[in-house]
């Protein structure tokens, strides 16, 4: 690994600042770099595909460890968040709303400052789903109220909704909802485009089409929280639905949406019993069936870890022990919007793949890649996301 020595150890003496429950800063990687026999020669018309393989032959195990978290940086102060994501090598962070300020300019002077190498930028991710989950103001209709509408006003609607997560510099909405709820009593009713698979379809598809090439978009919660009764921040909602009914109710709005280029797919915390005894999140059939049944080949972000130790259920009580966990069924992109040490994390992962063997390297390099591309893809986007940059940091510090 290049350590670049006198930078490198500065941010990591203010990242640890931020962490008061680690035991101390830790370079992004104590191992030498891996050699990396097995890679696939990159397109060489292909510049991004090039820069994307260039970055990972660079890596070691624990920086791409790193690369695939996306975590919530414990600091509103855009200089030390710089430091933290540079020092951490995390590829992605997660902004709530009392992160944001509710403030689309608020919110920009902090993702805008997240960018230490505008060639390969981190993820910046919001909830904005609109109606009761807007971590910026959102005066546009919610899902629940676009169901009653035309398809064009979905579309119309999460055009702005897009426009206004990207004024506060975010790449990434966790925004499109595409669980079918039938129970008016579910705690989704409110955020979900109703109980019918094709006009939730629709609906889906207007949605990414609406925010394509302004944000990235995400369908949630795969397999389908609809399926299971029960909110997840607070227990793994389970059901004994069969793949038949699954596939003929809950799959097609995620077929849809990833028909209209949804880039990510959130993973649910949910637990169907006919397909696999574990959550939807650490199942490799469930990975499986979203890639090879749905053709899914973008990003699979879990929904956030800390939400399986709330379960209470002792199998799932360390949210790293479910990262590794995630990682090894399939996942790309591990979400923590609780407190995490990101060093001790990317140890973490980096033992299960050198020592333990339980995550084998090459899904490893297969996630790593996947997330790469994404943040590649925004470096060269057209859309014109928040930056802030010298005297920006200086005035908003």
């Amino acid at each position: 690994m290049r350590m670049r020595a006198a930078g490198l150890a500065a941010a990591l003496v203010a990242a640890a600042a931020l962490l008061a429950c680690t035991q101390g800063a830790r370079p992004v990687s104590a191992a030498p770099p891996r050699t990396w026999a097995d890679a696939p020669p990159a397109s060489p018309v292909d510049a991004d595909a090039a820069y994307v393989e260039a970055a990972l032959a660079r890596m070691s195990v624990r920086e791409l460890a790193a690369s695939v978290i996306m975590m919530r940086v414990p600091s509103r102060d855009p200089a030390s968040a710089r430091e933290l994501v540079a020092a951490s090598g995390v590829g992605g962070v997660i902004l709530m709303g009392d992160d944001t300020q509710r403030s689309p300019s608020y919110a920009a002077a902090l993702t805008g400052a997240l960018t230490a190498d505008s060639s390969l930028p981190p993820l910046t991710a919001v909830d904005q789903e609109g109606g009761i989950v807007a971590r910026l103001p959102d005066a546009g209709p919610s899902a629940a109220t676009l169901a009653g509408m035309p398809p064009d006003a979905t579309q119309a609607a999460f055009a702005e909704r897009a426009r206004l997560a990207a004024s506060g510099g975010f790449t990434v909405n966790f925004g499109v909802v595409a669980d079918v709820v039938g129970d008016p009593r579910s705690f989704l009713a409110p955020r979900a485009f109703g109980g019918d698979p094709a006009s939730v379809s629709e609906r889906v598809a207007a949605a990414v089409a609406g925010e394509h090439g302004t944000v990235l978009s995400t369908l949630k919660h795969f397999p389908g929280h609809g399926a299971a009764a029960g909110d997840s921040h607070a227990l793994i909602p389970t059901t004994d639905m069969g793949a038949g009914e699954w596939r003929a109710v809950h799959a097609p709005p995620f077929e849809s949406g990833i028909a209209a280029g949804a880039e990510l797919v959130m993973m649910g915390h949910l637990r169907f019993t006919a397909v696999d005894p574990v959550p939807a999140t650490l199942s490799r059939e469930w990975y499986r069936v979203l890639r090879e049944d749905l053709g899914f080949e973008g990003v699979a972000v879990t929904d956030d870890l800390w939400m399986l130790t709330s379960s209470g259920e002792p199998a799932y009580e360390d949210p790293y022990v479910d990262g590794v966990a995630a990682l090894a069924a399939g996942a790309d992109l591990l979400l923590y919007v609780g407190p995490i040490d990101p060093w001790a994390l990317a140890e973490r992962i980096e033992r299960a793949v050198i020592v333990d063997g339980t995550v084998p390297l090459m899904r490893l390099e297969e996630a790593a890649r996947r997330v790469l591309e994404l943040r590649r893809s925004v470096a060269t986007s057209d859309a014109a996301f928040a930056r802030c940059e010298g005297a920006c940091l200086d005035a908003v510090g």
